[in-house]
């Protein structure tokens, strides 16, 4: 298990985002150095947790919570496939490339190290948006995206550090519950019934998740 490529975004003006600069940093291109990654502050005010990473709508991205996003280099290939064309690392905008490692199939809470010093948890998937999808350039992307079920990490700082292409990933701590990513995922878009099942994870869920989940809980006495 590894890091294919860390990938950085800097800001660009796109006529798909509803940012009053009309500014994404969604475009994200493999990074040739080292980068150091620490916990960006909270939702709202925090942005990217990767230095020289543009973070421009913090209102549904970035923050403590989603400091960092990976996705799987299988599941770029397997896109490839169905689309019939290339897709680079950092193509769905996510900071970290990995290989060997089942990222939608992690659970809630589990912790990864990375090279030496970087330790990062594990907290929920990728809600497709808008810009997401005029990035790609592909019509009924969000449908097909969250139909997929395969949506990437989202991930905590939990020790900070320095992250760059080839670092080993370890996983240090799985958690004994089911909870995974994909479950998150689903219970969260489209199988809104599965929301209790979440509660399994506990404080380690991203705070919206765990939020809804005791909604619904307590809305259907579950």
């Amino acid at each position: 298990m590894k890091i294919l490529s860390v990938n950085l975004g800097r800001p660009r003006a796109v006529p798909y985002t509803d940012q009053p600069e009309g500014l994404t940093g969604i475009d994200k291109r493999p990074a040739d150095e080292p980068v150091r990654v620490s916990a960006p502050g909270p939702k709202g005010t925090g942005a990217s947790g990767l230095a020289g990473d543009a973070g421009c709508d913090t209102r549904h991205h970035g923050g403590d919570d989603q400091a960092v996003y990976a996705v799987a280099r299988e599941d770029l290939d397997d896109w490839e496939r169905e689309l019939g064309r290339t897709l680079g690392n950092g193509a769905f905008g996510e900071n970290l490339t990995t290989s060997g490692l089942d990222v939608s199939g992690a659970r809630i809470g589990e912790r990864w190290r990375i090279g030496r010093e970087l330790v990062l948890e594990v907290t929920c998937g990728r809600i497709p948006c808008r810009t997401f999808q005029d990035h790609l350039g592909e019509r009924g992307w969000v449908k097909r995206f969250t139909r997929k079920g395969a949506p990437g990490a989202y991930l905590r700082v939990i020790e900070p550090g320095e992250v760059r292409a080839g670092d080993p990933v370890e996983i240090v701590h799985r958690p004994a519950h089911e909870v995974t990513v994909a479950l998150q995922f689903r219970a969260v878009t489209t199988e809104r019934e599965l929301l209790p099942r979440l509660l399994a994870a506990g404080e380690a869920l991203h705070p919206e998740s765990l939020a809804a989940a005791r909604k619904y809980a307590e809305q259907h006495k579950v």
